[in-house]
């Protein structure tokens, strides 16, 4: 298992993989998460999305944003063959590492208010409900905004 930073070259598998990681939550919705209508070429080129391998198979994709006080996790997708085996997890590691390695106190991500699975797996992994406010650019969506403080030190 790897997991490198997306070239260009990579833009289709990281669209169509986001949009069958995030399938099942179109009914949810009624209409597709904002990551999969989101534009990667430009995230790729700014070096925010990582790919994670295995087998030679892409399993997941992280798009994970560098601002100046924290790390923004924007997407965690993995494809349906390879959920429910921990590689969401492997990406949420990736995401801490990352944010040590750029010297930022904190990851932070949102969701939808409607994907109680998700919610329960970042609060399971130690992120903390920071707030819900309405999506502006979804009438009718709520975000649930998350933060996870990252040990600067992580015990080995």
């Amino acid at each position: 298992m790897t997991i490198r930073k997306a070239v260009v070259g990579d833009l289709q598998a990281v669209v169509s993989l986001t949009t069958a990681a995030y399938a099942p939550y179109n009914a949810i919705l009624d209409a597709p998460p904002i990551p999969v209508t989101d534009d990667y070429a430009p995230r790729i080129a700014g070096g925010e999305v990582w790919l994670l391998e295995s087998g030679g198979e892409l399993a997941g994709v992280l798009t994970l944003e560098r601002h100046v006080d924290h790390a923004m996790i924007f997407s965690v997708a993995v494809s349906p063959a390879f959920q429910g085996k921990g590689f969401g997890i492997k990406l949420l590691n990736h995401a801490d590492q990352q944010t040590r390695l750029w010297g930022l106190p904190e990851t932070r991500l949102y969701t939808n208010a409607k994907m109680e699975r998700n919610i329960a797996l970042y609060l399971a992994y130690g992120y903390r409900e920071t707030g819900r406010r309405p999506n502006p650019y979804r009438p009718g969506w709520t975000l649930v905004d998350m933060a996870k403080a990252v040990d600067k030190n992580p015990a080995s």
